[in-house]
């Protein structure tokens, strides 16, 4: 039984750490190295890093700022946003990442996935997935920060995703993004009986209770959180407290 993590996760626009709902009403939270720092002091298992424009604005990532956080930051860093071939895998593994999470490049080039686990090992590759209900247990991804429907099914696509060698997938909903009201179970139900290699819950976590919830009834190996950790409504240290007292096994 694998030891469950908790996941803070910074959103970075323009070198900001920002929190939206459903990916709209955009706010400035922080700096990044900062709060990187903060999490680390805390106990986080690993901070994630989405620079949330890079792909939609057809840029790259954002290394400087992965390479100040790699200086003083000794959890597991994995970063994404605007990866769109190895070299780019490169250059941010090389920067201080320790994974490297694609989302809407890997849709429109499933192979940049074989490659990558190839080149650098299944363990340095995440895919993200933002994905959205269209009907009762079926849900459709979405690209370039949930902007573009690419009809494409969540549950065939995972499949790919795991044959193509990726060691992870991180799954975030779109119906759940920002609201506070739970992770969405069904989604990471369906998905996590679907494949063998961890998923990340992602989107929705509102209070501590969702963290004990989506490990109790789902196969999630991680949760990551974003604004119930940046405005200091919960610490990293309270969550696994709260986590370990429902007797799941923290990491």
């Amino acid at each position: 039984m694998l030891a469950k993590r908790i996941i803070p996760c910074l959103d970075v626009r323009d070198g900001k750490v920002v929190k939206g709902v459903k990916f709209e009403g955009i706010r400035d939270v922080g700096d990044p190295v900062e709060l990187a720092q903060v999490y680390n002091k805390q106990g986080a298992d690993e901070i994630v890093f989405y620079d949330i424009t890079a792909s939609y604005e057809k840029r790259g990532v954002m290394l400087d700022v992965v390479r100040e956080t790699a200086k003083k930051v000794f959890v597991p860093l994995t970063v994404g946003g605007g990866i769109k071939s190895i070299d780019d895998f490169r250059d941010t593994l090389r920067a201080g990442a320790d994974k490297v999470s694609v989302n809407s490049q890997a849709v429109q080039n499933p192979e940049l996935i074989r490659k990558a686990a190839d080149i650098f090992g299944s363990q340095c590759v995440c895919v993200g997935i933002d994905a959205k209900k269209v009907a009762d247990n079926k849900w459709t991804v979405y690209i370039n920060g949930g902007r573009k429907d690419m009809h494409l099914d969540l549950i065939e696509w995972v499949h790919t995703i795991e044959k193509l060698g990726a060691g992870e997938i991180c799954l975030n909903s779109i119906d759940a993004d920002g609201t506070k009201e739970g992770f969405d179970l069904p989604m990471l139900q369906a998905v996590c009986n679907a494949v063998s290699i961890p998923v990340i819950a992602s989107g929705g976590c509102g209070k501590i209770e969702d963290f004990s919830t989506v490990f109790e009834k789902t196969g999630a190996t991680a949760a990551l959180a974003a604004s119930l950790f940046h405005f200091g409504e919960l610490t990293v240290g309270e969550v696994k407290q709260h986590c370990r007292s429902h007797n799941i096994a923290m990491r």
